[in-house]
C-alpha cells in the first residue's frame, strides 16, 4: 500500500487546561483538512480527553502525569516542572518521529509554553507561537514586557491610551496589570510569552482581521501575528472539516443531551444560557446575586453550575429551578447551546474562547468579568462590538441582582436589542466568512501549509541526493 504524501508533520502543544487545549486542537484539525500531519502533544494527564479524527495524539509529561495541576496545587512550581518534563519528552517525541517517515516539520505551541520554541530550534525545524487571547490583550501584554507600556499616573480618572486601541480606562485592563503583585506567577507567564518571540518563525493568534485586523496591524513591527481564528468547531463555521462538531476534548462530562431536550421545549429566543467558564469561582455573594436576578427575570434560563459551585447558591434555589423556569447542569457542550434556537441570549465571564464562540454563533452577550482578560474582552463586547452589555460592578466588585436584570432585558427585549441582535448577525456573518474558503484567515493558514509543504519537498530532495 502506497504511503500517504503529508504537506509536513506539525506536532501542537496546548497548555493542559481546556481553554488552551480547544482551540489548539481545533487548530490541528484544520490543518490535518488541508493534507498536513497533525499530532497533539499534550501532557500524560490529559491524553485520555482528547479524541479528534484525522489528529494523532501523543503524551509528553508535565512532571504530574496523576493529576496534571491539581496534583501540583502550585501554578508556579507547575510551570517550572513543565519545562523540565515537557522539553525532555517533546525533545524525546521529535527524536522518535526523526526515525520515521514522517519527521516533524515544525512545532506549533502554546504561547504560555515558550520552552517548546527553544527545543523546535535545538533540532533544527520550525517553530510557531499560537497565543489564545485577543490580539488586544496580546498587543498590551507585548509592550509592558519591552518596558514601553506606560500606565497614567491617575488611572482612576485618566484611560490608558494605546496605538491601534480604544481608550482603556481602570475597569478594562487585565487584573494582571492593574495589580500585578497579587498574581505574580501569571503575570510572569503572561510576560514570558514574549521571552524568545523572536525567534519564532510564525505567530498565530486565535482572532480574525475582521474583528481586530487593526489592533495586529498597530503592533505588526514588534508582534507580528498571523490572525487565523475564530478556532471553533467547523459544524458552526464554515462546515468544510466533516463531522467537526465538537472540540474533540472535554476535561468534564457534558450533559448535552438533556439540556437540548429542554432547550426544545422553549420557545424561539427565549433562554438565557449562563455559563462562567472552567476556570472562573465566583463568591457566594456574586452566586446570589446572580440565581435572584435570574428567578426574577422573565425568561427561562439554563445555568452550568460546576459541582464545586453548587454550595454557594442560595438555599431552595435548586428546588426553584426543578419547575418550568430553569435548568441547572454540571457541564454541557456550549457550542450546541448557543446554536439552539430557543437560545436568546449568553451570559459569560467573557473568556476569550466563550466570548469568539458567542461572536461566531451570533448570539447577543450580557458580560460579567471576573478577571484577567475578562475585563478587557467584555468592553470590547459591550462597547466596540455592541454585541451586549457589561453588567456594572458595585463598590464591592459585585453584580447586583437589579444591574443584572436590566442588562437582561435591555439585550433580550428592550429597544436596544434590536440593534444588539443585528451586530450580532453581522459578527457571526464575519466569523464564518474569515475562516471560510478564500477567507481572511483561511488565506493565512494556507500560506501556512505552503512553507510546510516547500520545507516538506527540500527535505526530500536532500534525503534523495544524500541517498545517490
Amino acid at each position: 500500500m502506497e504511503e500517504k504524501e503529508y504537506a509536513g508533520h506539525v506536532v501542537l502543544i496546548p497548555y493542559p487546561s481546556q481553554g488552551h487545549i480547544n482551540p489548539v486542537l481545533q487548530f490541528a484539525k484544520r490543518l490535518a483538512s488541508k493534507g498536513v500531519l497533525a499530532t497533539l502533544a499534550t501532557t500524560c494527564y490529559t491524553t485520555k480527553s482528547i479524541c479528534a479524527p484525522n489528529v494523532g495524539v501523543e503524551p509528553i509529561s508535565d512532571g504530574f502525569d496523576v493529576g496534571g495541576f491539581a496534583q501540583a496545587q502550585n501554578e508556579d512550581l507547575y510551570l517550572k516542572s513543565f519545562k523540565a518534563n515537557g522539553s525532555r519528552t517533546l525533545s524525546e517525541l521529535i527524536h522518535k518521529y526523526q526515525e520515521s517517515s514522517s519527521p516533524v516539520t515544525c512545532v506549533v505551541y502554546d504561547s504560555f509554553l515558550p520552552w517548546a520554541l527553544d527545543v523546535a530550534k535545538q533540532h533544527g525545524i520550525y517553530g510557531a507561537s499560537f497565543f489564545t487571547n485577543s490580539a488586544t490583550v496580546c498587543h498590551i501584554f507585548c509592550l509592558k514586557h519591552l518596558g514601553i507600556l506606560s500606565l497614567p499616573v491617575n488611572l482612576e480618572n485618566e484611560p490608558l491610551l494605546v496605538p491601534g486601541l480604544p481608550p482603556l480606562n481602570l475597569a478594562d485592563l487585565p487584573s494582571f496589570l492593574k495589580f500585578p503583585e497579587s498574581y505574580p506567577a501569571y503575570m510572569a507567564m503572561k510576560l514570558n510569552q514574549y521571552s524568545n518571540l523572536h525567534m519564532a518563525d510564525w505567530i498565530f493568534c486565535n482572532s480574525f482581521e475582521e474583528l481586530e485586523g487593526e489592533a495586529a496591524e498597530s503592533i505588526s513591527e514588534l508582534w507580528p501575528a498571523k490572525l487565523i481564528g475564530p478556532m471553533a468547531p467547523s459544524a458552526y463555521l464554515d462546515g468544510r472539516i466533516e463531522d467537526d462538531k465538537g472540540y474533540g476534548a472535554s476535561l468534564w462530562e457534558p450533559l448535552s443531551k438533556e439540556c437540548i431536550k429542554w432547550l426544545e421545549t422553549k420557545p424561539p429566543r427565549s433562554v438565557v444560557y449562563v455559563s462562567f467558564g472552567s476556570m472562573v469561582s465566583l463568591t457566594a455573594e456574586q452566586m446570589e446575586e446572580i440565581a435572584r436576578g435570574l428567578q426574577e427575570c422573565s425568561s427561562h434560563f439554563l445555568w452550568v453550575v460546576k459541582e464545586s459551585e453548587q454550595s454557594k447558591l442560595p438555599e431552595g434555589f435548586v428546588e426553584y429551578t426543578a419547575k418550568e423556569k430553569g435548568l441547572l447542569v454540571t457541564w454541557c457542550n456550549q457550542l450546541e447551546m448557543l446554536a439552539h434556537q430557543a437560545v436568546g441570549c449568553f451570559v459569560t465571564h467573557c473568556g476569550w474562547n466563550s466570548t469568539l464562540e458567542g461572536l461566531s454563533l451570533g448570539v447577543p452577550m450580557v458580560g460579567v468579568p471576573q478577571w484577567a482578560d475578562q475585563l478587557t474582552d467584555a468592553k470590547f463586547v459591550g462597547e466596540i462590538w455592541g454585541v451586549g452589555l457589561r453588567a456594572k460592578e458595585d463598590e464591592k466588585g459585585v453584580v447586583r441582582k437589579e444591574e443584572f436584570v436590566m442588562c437582561l432585558k435591555v439585550v433580550m427585549e428592550g429597544e436596544r436589542s434590536h440593534e444588539i441582535k443585528k451586530n450580532a448577525r453581522k459578527w457571526s456573518e464575519l466569523a464564518k466568512k474569515s475562516v471560510s474558503e478564500g477567507g481572511s484567515s483561511d488565506k493565512r493558514i494556507n500560506e501556512f501549509v505552503e512553507q510546510l509543504m516547500l520545507r516538506a519537498i527540500n527535505s526530500k530532495g536532500h534525503q534523495l541526493m544524500a541517498a545517490m
